[in-house]
């Protein structure tokens, strides 16, 4: 009986932050998967072993969590001033789609150390040791992104003291400087932070009722609501929302809705075949709780607690992106995360998350009335942890 024989396509497995994805060099895909459409999203669902009924991702890459469904595509850049060209994948765990509206923060801090350790970046622009400032394009999102990548002996340094909640080992510290990170071109807004115009709307939800809600474009769109207007504190843990199906429908029509208010659908049913944005979360004032490691947060610790969910789940810790939108949430006053952490303008927060605590500061001004922010930074790790081949039926894609 004939059979179809596998090929070979040249891959790394690689932690960034609290995700961990498979990535790629644009030129070493298949010819036909070099460019955007069908054949590179079979490819990387094969890749990633979905679609999987089962929920597991057994025969492919993937974890079977939204953090661990990841694909990236990198190349030298063809932006002027900049060094990498960055393609985020969200693959869906259980359907044929991999969703390309949005960023990974997470797999950003790899994005640098991959594109130097694999020839993307001129070797000019390496300090033999240092830190080598990596200036990426975001073309999912159409952004800049600045890694500052720490170098030894003309390597990049993975190991390090850093610590990350959410991450079982230290690492060496990648800070990212997310550059005008408020997304263009989608929503009613017209490139606005906050696409309705308002800092905080009254979001009707059926089934569930109105709410107050701060939708944002800024990292990736987001749509934050007051914890305990849905019975929640703010402290719950991934199994608190994750077993509770009833919930985990509440979430997705909350966020359907607010995809519709914020532009960036026409219906309902467009919902679930945009899964990776826009993402939903819900917020509370500090107090104490024991984090998923069984760390003790202590009231004094941070400035407000925030829960997300990505890809229908609620996160283990907190999606990059995300951290975006609160950091530049928190720094605009009257938002809900802004009154969660005590009513004011916060230049840099600490907040908790299912894994412990992250801080994350962003730079925001107010001209002619309008809310701008010009940049938001926080620091996370890389490190490769396989490298080599990546295996998939030759009549995958």
């Amino acid at each position: 009986m004939p059979h179809v024989p596998q090929i070979k396509v040249p891959a790394t497995y690689i932690r960034g932050g609290t995700s961990k994805g498979v990535f790629f060099r644009l030129q070493d895909l298949p010819e036909r998967c070099q460019k955007p459409g069908e054949a590179r999203d079979r490819l990387l669902l094969r890749v990633i072993g979905s679609p999987d009924p089962y929920g597991k991702q057994i025969d492919g890459m993937g974890g079977a969590t939204s953090s661990t469904s990841k694909t990236v595509i990198l190349s030298k850049s063809a932006k002027p001033d900049h060094d990498v060209d960055y393609l985020f994948g969200q693959v869906s765990i259980d359907k044929a789609f991999v969703d390309w509206s949005g960023n990974c923060g997470n797999l950003s801090a790899a994005v640098g150390p991959f594109a130097i350790s694999n020839g993307l970046v001129d070797p000019s622009r390496i300090p033999k040791n240092g830190v080598a400032t990596i200036r990426i394009w975001q073309a999912n999102i159409n952004k800049s992104i600045i890694a500052h990548v720490p170098i030894t002996d003309g390597v990049v340094q993975e190991t390090g003291d850093f610590e990350l909640d959410g991450v079982t080992f230290p690492a060496a510290e990648v800070q990212l400087e997310f550059i005008d990170p408020a997304d263009e071109g989608e929503g009613d807004g017209g490139g606005s932070i906050f696409p309705t115009g308002n800092l905080i709307d009254d979001l009707d939800v059926p089934g569930v009722g109105t709410l107050k809600a701060t939708m944002i474009n800024a990292g990736i769109p987001t749509i934050f609501v007051n914890a305990d207007a849905l019975g929640y504190k703010g402290t719950e843990l991934q199994d608190a929302i994750n077993g509770d199906a009833r919930a985990l429908a509440m979430f997705e029509t909350i966020r359907a809705h607010g995809a519709i208010r914020m532009g960036l659908i026409k219906s309902v049913e467009e919902a679930a075949k945009r899964q990776h944005t826009p993402k939903v979360a819900f917020v509370a004032p500090p107090t104490d709780y024991v984090s998923s490691s069984g760390k003790k947060v202590q009231t004094s610790d941070v400035d407000l607690l925030v829960r997300a969910l990505s890809m229908g789940k609620l996160h283990h810790a907190m999606m990059g992106t995300a951290a975006v939108a609160i950091g530049t949430a928190a720094a605009i006053p009257g938002t809900l995360v802004s009154l969660a952490a005590g009513g004011r303008a916060h230049e840099a927060v600490r907040f908790g998350h299912p894994s412990g605590t992250l801080r994350v500061g962003a730079q925001a001004t107010q001209v002619d009335g309008e809310w701008t922010v010009t940049r938001a930074i926080m620091s996370r790790s890389a490190r490769v942890l396989m490298e080599g081949f990546v295996r998939v039926p030759g009549d995958s894609f």
